[in-house]
This record gives C-alpha cells, sequence and structure tokens, in this order.
C-alpha cells in the first residue's frame, strides 16, 4: 500500500504543471499541515511557485505567510541547512590573524567555551537571511508569472478541459491549434508533452490532433512518445478514422516494417474504409516504391471488380481514370491505358471524371490523339437525351466542355476547336447571356429613372416628378405619414403590404424624403434659392451641420419668399440617393 506521500507525488508527475492543478496541489498541502512537516510544506510551496498554474498569487502570500510566522531551522530542507551552516562556518573560520589570537585569550581568560553559531540562532529569525530566503522563491514565482500572462488568453478559452462526446465548436478547435503553436515555439519540450496529453483528453475524437501528436514527438526524436500517441488512437480512441491508420501505414514503411504496413492498408480496404480512393492509391505507391508492379496491378483491379458489384458506386470513375493513369505514367503502356478507359466507358454512363482522365491522357499521350474518338463522348455528356441518366450539373458540364476546348486548342484543328467553342457559346453563353441582360434590362431603368430625377443646382426642374415615375407607389405610404415622428436622414420601416416596385428601389425608399413625396403629404414650397455662381450638386460647404431630428411640417409655417424674376419655375427640393 502506498503512503499518501507517494501517492500525491505519483499523481503530480502525470497533471503537476497543469494550469488547473490547484485542487491536487491543496490537498498535498493539507495533508502535510496535518503532519506538522513545515520543511516538506515550504519545498511543496517551491515547488507551486516554479509551474504557471492558477491561483498562484494565492500559494505565494500563503508561502509569505509560513515564512513569517515559522523559524528558518523549520523551513529549511536537510541540504539547505547544511548549506547555511556551512556558509558560516566558512565566515568564521577565516578571521585576521590578530584578532583571532586576542579572542582566544579573551576566551581563555573567561574560561568560556566555544558554542555553534548554528546553535545560537537556532531559535531567532535573521531578517536579512529570511529577505534572502523569500526573496528566491519570490524571483521564482515572477518569472512563472511572467509566462501565466502569455498563456492566460489561451487557458480561458478552454472552455470543456474534459472528454465529452459532443463535438468542441470551431473556436475551442482553433484554441488548441494555437495554444500548441506557441508551446512548441516556447522550446520546453515538458510543456509541450504536458499540453498535448491535456489536448488530446477534450480532443480524444479529433484524429488530426494526435496526428500532429505523433508527428511532433517523432520530430523531437521521442519515438517512444510518438509509438505510444499512435497505438493509443489507431486501437482505442479513433480507431474508425481512416486519417490515423494512413499515418500508420506511412510511419511503418518509414520504419522498414513493410509487413506491418501492408496489413493497415489490408485493414483499411477490408474494415475501416472500404473503397477509399486515398487509401487505394497509397498502397498502390507503396508498391510501386517496393517495385510490386504487378501488386499494384492486381489492387486496382480487385477494387474496381468489387466496386462494380455495387450499385452505383460513387468511386468507380475515379478508380477507373487513376488506374488508367497509373498504368501509363507509372508502367508506360498507353494501349493498356487506352483499354481501361474503354472499358469504363462501357460499364458506366459518361462522367466528368471519367472524361477528364480520358482528355488528361489523351494529352500527354504520344501523336496521333484520338480527337474523333473523345468528340462525341463530350458531346453526349454536354447534351444528355431524355433517356440517359446524367445527373451532372450545368456547372460540371461546362468545366468539362471548357477543359475539352483547352485541349483542342492546344492539339486540334481550327473546325472541331470552333465547334466546340460554338457548342458553348449555344448552351452556356446564350442561357447566361439572357439572365444578366435581364438584370441589366432593370438596372438601366432604374439608371434612366434616376437620370431623370437628376439635375444640377442652378434651378432646372426634372423632366418629370418621381412620384409618377411609380405609379403605384401610391398604395405604400399612409396618409398620416406627416405626422410620424423622424430622425434625419430618415429610416423607413418595412411597410406591412408587399413591394410593389423593383426590389432596387428599396434603397431609395429607405429614405422618403429623398426625391420625392409620400401621398397624403403636402410637399412645402422650395426655397428660395441663393444667388451664387451655379456648381453641380454634390460640392458641399466647408462647414459641417450637427445631425438633428426632423419632422416634415404638415403645411409650410412661414410664406414663401417670392422667386426672382430670372427663375422660370420654382426648383423641387430633391436630394440624390447617394451622399
Amino acid at each position: 500500500m502506498l503512503l499518501p506521500g507517494r501517492l500525491f507525488e505519483r499523481a503530480l508527475v502525470y497533471v503537476g504543471t497543469d494550469f488547473l492543478s490547484s485542487p491536487l496541489w491543496d490537498k498535498y498541502i493539507e495533508y502535510e499541515y496535518m503532519q506538522q512537516d513545515w520543511s516538506r510544506v515550504a519545498m511543496i510551496y517551491t515547488r507551486i511557485l516554479e509551474n504557471p498554474i492558477q491561483n498562484l498569487d494565492r500559494y505565494f502570500s500563503s508561502f509569505k505567510e509560513l515564512a513569517e510566522t515559522r523559524p528558518l531551522s523549520e523551513l529549511r530542507s536537510a541540504e539547505e541547512s547544511a548549506a547555511a551552516a556551512a556558509c558560516v562556518d566558512a565566515s568564521e573560520s577565516a578571521p585576521s590573524a590578530s584578532g583571532g589570537k586576542a579572542d582566544e585569550g579573551q576566551s581563555q581568560a573567561d574560561g568560556s567555551t566555544d558554542q555553534s553559531p548554528k546553535l545560537e540562532s537556532a531559535g531567532s529569525v535573521d531578517p536579512e537571511e529570511l529577505k534572502k530566503y523569500v526573496g528566491i522563491r519570490e524571483a521564482i514565482y515572477t518569472k512563472a508569472k511572467e509566462f501565466e500572462s502569455k498563456i492566460i488568453g489561451f487557458e480561458m478559452a478552454i472552455r470543456r478541459p474534459y472528454f465529452h462526446v459532443r463535438p468542441l465548436n470551431v473556436a475551442e478547435l482553433e484554441n488548441w491549434h494555437n495554444y500548441l503553436n506557441f508551446i512548441e515555439k516556447d522550446g520546453d519540450f515538458n510543456k509541450v508533452v504536458k499540453l498535448y496529453e491535456r489536448c488530446v483528453v477534450a480532443c480524444a475524437n479529433y484524429p488530426e490532433y494526435w496526428i500532429r501528436y505523433v508527428l511532433n514527438m517523432k520530430e523531437n526524436g521521442s519515438t517512444d512518445l510518438a509509438d505510444n500517441a499512435l497505438a493509443r488512437a489507431t486501437q482505442v480512441f479513433v480507431k474508425k478514422q481512416p486519417e490515423i491508420h494512413l499515418l500508420a501505414a506511412r510511419l511503418k514503411e518509414e520504419n522498414g516494417d513493410i509487413a506491418g504496413a501492408r496489413a493497415v492498408y489490408q485493414l483499411m480496404h477490408s474494415e475501416i474504409s472500404p473503397g477509399l480512393l486515398e487509401a487505394v492509391n497509397e498502397h498502390a505507391y507503396m508498391e510501386r516504391r517496393l517495385g510490386n508492379l504487378d501488386d499494384a496491378f492486381t489492387l486496382y483491379e480487385q477494387v474496381i471488380a468489387v466496386e462494380k458489384g455495387k450499385e452505383h458506386s460513387p468511386i468507380l470513375p475515379f478508380l477507373y481514370a487513376q488506374y488508367a493513369r497509373f498504368s501509363y505514367l507509372v508502367a508506360g503502356d498507353a494501349e493498356k491505358a487506352r483499354r481501361i478507359v474503354a472499358e469504363a466507358l462501357d460499364h458506366l454512363q459518361p462522367s466528368k471524371p471519367l472524361l477528364e482522365s480520358l482528355i488528361h491522357l489523351e494529352s500527354i499521350l504520344l501523336p496521333p490523339r484520338k480527337i474523333d474518338y473523345l468528340e462525341p463522348l463530350v458531346e453526349k455528356f454536354i447534351k444528355p437525351d431524355a433517356d440517359t441518366q446524367n445527373t451532372a450539373s450545368s456547372t460540371e458540364r461546362e468545366e468539362l466542355l471548357l477543359t475539352y476546348i483547352e485541349f483542342l486548342g492546344l492539339f486540334g484543328d481550327a473546325k472541331p476547336t470552333n465547334k466546340a467553342k460554338d457548342l458553348h457559346a449555344k448552351l452556356f453563353l446564350s442561357q447566361r447571356s439572357t439572365s444578366e441582360l435581364r438584370k441589366r434590362s432593370a438596372d438601366d431603368f432604374l439608371s434612366s429613372d434616376r437620370t431623370k430625377m437628376a439635375k444640377t443646382y442652378n434651378g432646372t426642374p426634372p423632366a418629370q416628378p418621381v412620384s409618377n415615375a411609380y405609379p403605384n407607389s401610391q398604395t405604400q405610404w399612409s396618409g398620416g405619414y406627416a405626422a410620424q415622428p423622424q430622425t434625419w436622414p430618415p429610416t423607413q420601416a418595412a411597410p406591412a403590404q408587399p413591394q410593389q416596385w423593383n426590389p432596387a428601389y428599396g434603397q431609395q425608399a429607405a429614405y422618403g424624403a429623398y426625391g420625392g413625396y409620400p401621398a397624403g403629404y403636402t410637399a412645402p414650397p422650395a426655397p428660395t434659392p441663393v444667388p451664387q455662381a451655379a456648381a453641380a450638386y454634390g460640392a458641399y460647404p466647408a462647414q459641417t451641420y450637427p445631425t438633428q431630428s426632423y419632422a416634415p411640417p404638415a403645411a409650410p409655417v412661414v410664406a414663401p419668399v417670392q422667386q426672382p424674376a430670372a427663375a422660370a419655375a420654382a426648383p423641387q427640393a430633391y436630394y440624390n440617393t447617394y451622399y
């Protein structure tokens, strides 16, 4: 049975430096207080002050209180007491020659005996010694506080330091990555390991943290820690995630364990993620590196045979495309690559990945290139019949056609190139142009209407009032609009009735006084224009005006000033939509 002190020490090895380890340290201090072992209590406080943990200020205050209430002889450890005694002995053993003899003679005359300096000061507290004792711990505490100020933001962002099956939010996941980045740059390997262990508790279901942990330990030369973390990830915590198994296979191959790497790949093909294209490719690439091309070909053929037995396999076109590409680029067998694609087209409907692979294959093969063979396949995919089961979107079909046009531009003649471009213009540009034309027509209508409303500040009236430009606007405003208080510029709440005008007019409608008056509102007479040089509207005076509340009056309060004879008509108050 372990003693409590030894049990505390075992616990502190694992979590003693964690930011939230205060409860464990408190229990340890409480136990040693019960034992009245003051030197051990002081030692525990010293160890706490070395770590940037929570409640560090409280621990330092408690330590100073302990140092002021207990003598140093009880607080010092055996090593510290021996060091202090050695310092005293060294200072006493080197007196001056004359002074030493005089003291010796005086002692013999008095008949007194020498006493140890340690015994003389055993029950007393030397202020200088106490200050030195506390000062050493204070320097340790200050250093820990400086580091705590750097990590406190990361620590406060950790809302769930324990494991739970519920997923973590994005902010907390990013905080763990940022915290790990900071600790790794700090360079303290022990802190790095401790933080990774904390991280994989809260983030145990996320393979990216396990992968990062393994790679960091491998980079620092700690293969034992890397193997331990990888074993826990692949066998317990994320054993159903293919990413961690791909890493395990790669590391086993790197370490020379080819049989182990093959076993990992077979486990992925059969149980973890059957049909995963990345796993198939990585396995084939490993066999290629080992010089086993036949095994790589057999692997592709086996997986393709399995996927052909499924109905609507989503990865079968990619497998055919990758197998054809691998056959030509690695083995240099162009005829085999073409046979693979032909077999795929016999069993599958033309698809974007398959046709892209075929176009890419023809682009890297030696001439002559089979453009006549590609053209009907591309047109069948671009212009599907009602009977064909082509579920490709318009974007996918256009992207493939653009790839084909680029291929023709590099290797084709003018006739097939122009034919493909005409097909693209007919099927895609015309439809997009129609929708853009409709949008442009609406924008032109608004632009034309703004042109009719716009005028310079020289008093020229608009060709048509704004209230008549939108005849349906009478239904949008209540008759009591003039009595509603507004702020300047007025912000009009959305009307309860559905909008009748073009949606693009919403920006103007949000400012009721801009460009016209609503129904039921009597427009005040326009003010007399100040005689000055004509200038285009938008030239603001140098002075600024404070924001003020403005409520349109129901009727003009002040009689209008007589218009100058030079003015043909009173200019209507108008403010442009945009400042």
